[in-house]
């Protein structure tokens, strides 16, 4: 294929042809694969118009698929008039390749996709850099491969005074430039990372945050945007969020946490995304609370979960106490259909982002976990700690109040967690007539944890 068209990787307006081979050992069904990979080509703005699979212990050395499947490829692309040919796969430079040789079509991998989606999906400079970053990581070792010009000699003529010798080859020079470009990019993303850094650590210190997680197009900016004061682009196709968006989310009782809606995880994520994102992703390595979200209507929902824990692990996000929510419950008309994930989920909960069932009992229970468990308790404080004195009257519920020898005596219901923040404000603090340390040691006999009274472990939940 010649440079030219090799050039444009847009899948946009193109009709494709979508291949998956069954693989030793794979657990993924094909149709689960062919709806997620149209899916994926459709997010893209391609049409598929045809599907061939395979089934092989292991892919062709030169082909990828054997001989006889090229010649059907190639047959079935001139009969539908398609332009491009998709492989649910990663491949090797010199299998797309040969591919395109043989069968006169561009040829993109599942990486080579999805990297185009997010090309097109990116606005923001920080997500512009890290697409441009993935982009030439994944081109760099394909360059002989995708360009045909590459072994061009340059310097002039190969003869005549002053142009002998061997030259430079043109791969050398784009090697080069893209070597440069790939340090003055990474240097510009990292300076914005210095300062996303920054504002995250502070942000954790001021306030409890939450982290929206989940498999791509399971909902999460749909409920964001239910959650708080919206602001999230929700649509309905895959990564439609590539720049993490926070807002404040009120649970009700003058509590409020940092709500972040990141970038959604899918299976086989190419890796030089899941690098140059590392820093949208920071942003749930460091939520002091996990919401899981999947779409409960989805048939593939249980390996999605799956994919989304492995996901977590691989960024280091595994340790938070986490809850998982059962999204998009109004599109299960069977009520068995419901039966079936209490027995698979019995501790999640189940909502609606679009009827708003169950966003009740998601904040209480997201409230519960930032307040820690309630006690009622006697707290005597100096009549002049305002601030400490505003937290009570604003953020717990208080039963009574009585004012003695310049000391204010409030019988509250108050959360262990709360107490920390009442403390923060203030130290000269008695709690049932005892030092504030002593009484919390007696009263909540176990180190409380955040996220002591949350469902979801972080390990499987299918049972």
């Amino acid at each position: 294929m010649g440079y030219e068209q090799r050039e444009d990787l847009n899948v946009v307006a193109e009709r494709a042809i979508v291949v998956a081979l069954t693989l030793r050992g794979e657990r993924i069904s094909l149709d689960d694969r062919f709806e997620e990979i149209t899916a994926l080509t459709e997010s893209a703005g391609g049409t598929v118009v045809g599907h061939i699979t395979q089934k092989r212990r292991l892919p062709h050395g030169k082909t990828f698929v054997g001989k006889g499947k090229v010649v059907e490829i190639k047959d079935l692309a001139d009969s539908v008039d398609a332009s491009i040919i998709i492989f649910d796969h990663d491949m090797s430079p010199s299998q797309i390749q040969n591919l395109e040789e043989a069968i006169g079509r561009k040829i993109i991998d599942r990486s080579e996709l999805i990297l185009d989606i997010f090309s097109s999906r990116a606005s923001t400079t920080e997500a512009k850099l890290q697409v441009e970053i993935a982009q030439l990581e994944y081109t760099y070792p394909r360059l002989r491969a995708m360009w045909d010009h590459l072994g061009q000699v340059t310097g002039g003529a190969p003869v005549g005074i002053g142009t002998r010798g061997p030259g430079e080859q043109q791969i050398e020079i784009d090697r080069r430039l893209v070597q440069r470009r790939l340090r003055q990019l990474r240097g510009e993303l990292d300076e914005i990372q210095q300062r996303s850094i920054r504002e995250v650590e502070k942000r954790n210190n001021d306030y409890f945050t939450v982290g929206l997680v989940g498999y791509t197009n399971a909902g999460k900016s749909t409920l964001f945007n239910t959650l708080t004061s919206g602001g999230a682009w929700a649509h309905d196709q895959l990564f439609a969020t590539l720049s993490t968006r926070i807002e404040r989310w009120e649970l009700g009782g003058g509590t409020g946490v940092m709500l972040s809606d990141t970038v959604g995880f899918i299976r086989r994520l190419p890796h030089h995304l899941v690098a140059s994102f590392r820093s949208t992703l920071e942003e749930t390595v460091h939520c002091q609370l996990l919401l899981i979200l999947i779409d409960a209507s989805d048939p593939s929902a249980m390996s999605q979960l799956d994919t989304v824990e492995l996901t977590l692990k691989k960024i280091g996000a595994e340790h938070q106490p986490r809850l998982l929510l059962l999204n998009k419950i109004d599109k299960l008309e069977d009520p068995s259909d419901r039966l079936v994930w209490v027995s698979r989920c019995p501790d999640a909960i189940q909502i609606s982002s679009v009827t708003n069932d169950g966003i009740d009992i998601l904040s209480e229970e997201v409230r519960m976990v930032v307040i820690g468990p309630v006690r009622e308790v006697l707290i005597s404080l100096p009549t002049r700690a305002s601030k400490a004195i505003d937290f009570l009257e604003k953020r717990t519920e208080v039963l009574e109040r009585a004012w003695e020898d310049e000391r204010s005596l409030y019988t509250v219901c108050i959360g262990r967690n709360q107490i920390e923040q009442v403390l923060s404000r203030e130290r000269d603090v008695l709690i049932d007539g005892e030092q504030a340390t002593l009484a919390i040691e007696s009263l909540w006999s176990t180190p409380y944890k955040i996220g002591d009274c949350c469902h979801l472990p972080p390990h499987r939940l299918d049972s």
